[in-house]
């Protein structure tokens, strides 16, 4: 199972003007660092909880259909299934009917089942799954709580920051950023 966006977001949770709020900044001069830390702050917490901030396409790639019908998609929240392909063996696409496709988008995972899918020909990624995942269009859709965590974590991230790049950083988690978050992750054992 291989997982991707097809897009970037088109706009951060947090916004520079929120942010710079945030960190009590006034001049433009730390605008492009501040604008990197939202970024790297929504990467983060996007892998820690596996639920997406801001609507954008996604795809997965199966090998084969699940053995139970159900198939689980590892970030959320889904809100639409686009196009499920089908490669056979030759490479040649073909569309899988989204008649009667139940999708439950809030789920963690995220599930969705298909009425009569076509087996795949090719062994390895001979299905590709297209779909919408996110809170939402803008920053206005996301939890404030989970905002609150991005902005917690870029000011920890400002408060240590050097002359390097962002990259080059020292991991600095601000204190209550789990608990923040914890609502939203998916543990398992």
């Amino acid at each position: 199972m291989t997982l991707f966006p097809t897009a970037p977001p088109a706009a951060e949770a947090v916004t520079l003007a929120e942010a710079k709020a945030h960190l009590r900044v006034d001049g433009a001069d730390e605008d492009a660092l501040i604008a990197q830390l939202v970024t790297v702050a929504r990467e983060h917490l996007e892998r820690e909880t596996g639920r997406v901030l801001i609507s954008r396409p996604f795809r997965l790639c199966l090998d084969d259909w699940p053995a139970d019908g159900v198939i689980r998609i590892d970030c959320g929240p889904v809100r639409t299934v686009t196009v499920v392909t089908v490669y056979d063996d030759k490479g040649d696409p073909a569309a899988v009917s989204l008649a009667d496709h139940l999708l439950d988008g809030e789920g963690r995972p995220a599930r969705l089942w298909l009425r009569d899918p076509t087996p795949p020909g090719r062994p390895l990624n001979g299905i590709e799954i297209d779909f919408i995942a996110g809170f939402g269009a803008s920053g206005a859709d996301v939890p404030d709580t989970l905002k609150r965590a991005m902005l917690t974590h870029v000011a920890a991230m400002f408060a240590v920051r050097a002359a390097g790049s962002v990259a080059a950083e020292a991991a600095a988690m601000p204190a209550g950023y789990e608990r923040l978050i914890a609502p939203y992750c998916r543990r398992r054992l």
